[in-house]
């Protein structure tokens, strides 16, 4: 009950924002909710509330910066998916900022005595309390252990989890009627692409989670350390609102003056920075998500790279990992039918889809590219055609590809900065091929055959007695054919119940909304709109939404 009721306050707050900035028209996503849109209109309230000024892509920025993280951080990530939005909000979207002041230092002494179970003299020999940089999810604080270990302290907001798990579950709950009452909505997998995102800031609340992905990419890069350096992660002084790390020292990777006087080598810089990547993707399958150039430090020493917050890490699997490795290397060989053949064998196309005309479709998009030299040819941008040309073939959406997109633009331009001429395919191309052959050849069948052995040697000796029981079955005609069918009746009850719940929901939103409008215009309850005072709108506008309810309850609710 009470979650239920600190959700219906959770949203409406998000109304009363969406009607700040006129953005309720993003209401109306589902036809369900059309017949509101003239209801809404014809509110005299609507018709008084000062318009904001901007564009909506605008609007749209401001609203997610007002709604908090959870927010945010979507807005970031739907930022670059430009083969779903248009341009100039994917535009207007990059350009939200993720920095908010910092809660006070006592605030943050007191959380870290709570998680660690010890005052900070038993931890720190010295604790600064002006935060080194703050953001939505954490602030970071530099101090000292007491054996002299320099060290950064990122402690969580406090009072965020709530408002998080509120804002998920909604969106959880607008994914699922997308996909119910959008043919679009289930093409692009909405609760999937809910339940990724959700799993990514989940993560990053859990600050002993991302002590783990710091840890684990740091043991990936043991071996080459002239490419990636990672903090080291002290558990002992770690908790879930927690997390304590050596401190590093490198110059930030947007102060190009800084580097140069360095003496850092651009050119081999931005290798590096593609190389990076390549390895973490195909060889490692998990990589570094966030790799935006607030995260990037140079070591001036070597020039490596340094890495911070590990908050959001991406991982793929075996199919997601030999789709784009297909994809890439038949790009760069102009073998158009492979990459259409690829989509089909994974599975992302419709199974009877014409080959043939996708091929020549991912052909228009591809040869124009390649027409330009090698070196001012965007993987990035490549692989976001292709995306947007495959949604003409009811291509579904892979969530487990988002981050990696989201990744690849962030580190394609870094290392385009700091060498414009730079020919990623050239970098790109040897470690593919490498991979791949890896995966097919001799090599590939042996690191398979010890990765299952185990499992064969136990399943291996049971293999002769279920045959033979098998067997002895069908001579004896004995073997059983079991067929389940549904309960016909069951199916009937629960479509029934699930259409009384979906229209008390809509009655809810109906209300929600409406309140929503009101608390938007503080009016104060004496004055009048349109010769009435508030207080009677407060009587009128509900029993017009209640009447509203039971009209689309009677359409959706048919009784036996």
């Amino acid at each position: 009950m009470r979650q239920s009721f600190l959700r219906f306050v959770r949203t409406l707050q998000i109304t009363r924002v969406l009607v700040r900035y006129r953005l309720d028209e993003v209401l109306y996503f589902l036809p369900l909710l059309k017949p509101y849109q003239a209801v809404l209109r014809l509110n005299p309230m609507t018709w008084l509330a000062p318009r904001p000024q901007g564009s909506f892509a605008e609007r749209l920025r401001e609203a997610l910066e007002t709604l908090g993280p959870t927010f945010i951080k979507l807005g970031q990530m739907l930022s670059t998916r430009r083969d779903l939005l248009p341009d100039h909000i994917t535009h207007e979207l990059a350009k939200l900022q993720d920095a908010v002041p910092p809660f006070p230092s006592n605030v943050a002494r007191q959380i870290i005595e709570a998680a660690l179970g010890k005052t900070l003299d038993a931890i720190f020999s010295r604790f600064d309390d002006q935060p080194a940089a703050a953001a939505s999810i954490a602030q970071v604080h530099f101090g000292q252990l007491l054996d002299g270990r320099e060290v950064a302290i990122k402690v969580r907001r406090p009072g965020l989890q709530w408002i998080i798990e509120q804002d998920l579950a909604i969106l959880a709950l607008l994914a699922d009627l997308a996909e119910r009452y959008s043919q679009e909505g289930r093409r692009l997998r909405v609760r999937a692409v809910v339940a990724e995102y959700a799993k990514v800031i989940r993560g990053e609340l859990d600050l002993l989670r991302e002590a783990a992905n710091a840890s684990q990419l740091r043991r990936n890069f043991t071996a080459e350390p002239e490419l990636l350096y990672v903090p080291e992660i002290y558990w002992d002084y770690c908790a879930s609102p927690v997390l304590v790390m050596e401190r590093i020292y490198g110059i930030p990777i947007g102060q190009r003056e800084a580097l140069h006087d360095a003496g850092i080598d651009f050119d081999q810089l931005s290798r590096r920075a593609a190389e990076i990547f390549f390895r973490q993707v195909f060889r490692d399958a998990y990589f570094h998500a966030d790799m935006h150039p607030g995260n990037i430090f140079i070591d001036p020493k070597n020039g490596r790279f340094i890495a911070v917050d590990f908050g959001i890490m991406g991982s793929l699997d075996d199919a997601s990992q030999h789709y784009l490795a297909e994809n890439m290397v038949a790009f760069f060989r102009r073998d158009y039918r492979r990459v259409a053949e690829a989509h089909v064998e994974a599975g992302w196309v419709p199974a009877d889809t014409n080959v043939q005309d996708f091929e020549t479709a991912i052909r228009a998009i591809a040869e124009p590219v390649f027409e330009k030299p090698l070196n001012e040819i965007s993987v990035a941008s490549l692989l976001l055609r292709l995306f947007q040309t495959t949604r003409a073939f009811h291509m579904q959406t892979q969530p487990q590809l988002l981050l990696l997109q989201k990744t690849l633009v962030n580190v394609e331009g870094i290392a385009r900065d700091f060498n414009p001429a730079l020919n990623i395919w050239e970098v790109a191309t040897p470690l593919l091929t490498e991979w791949l052959s890896r995966q097919r050849g001799p090599q590939g069948w042996w690191s398979e055959l010890k990765r299952y052995f185990p499992q064969w040697g136990l399943v291996l000796p049971e293999i002769p007695v279920l045959l033979h029981n098998i067997l002895r079955q069908t001579q004896q005609g004995e073997l059983p054919l079991v067929i389940r069918s549904n309960d016909i009746q069951g199916i009937r009850q629960e479509l029934h119940n699930g259409l009384q719940k979906l229209t008390y929901s809509v009655g809810g939103t109906f209300i929600v909304v409406g309140l929503g409008i009101i608390a938007a215009l503080e009016h104060r309850l004496d004055s009048p709109v349109l010769h009435l005072p508030v207080w009677a709108w407060l009587i009128i506008l509900p029993m017009a939404l209640w009447a509203g309810t039971r009209w689309v309850r009677s359409i959706f609710v048919r009784r036996d």
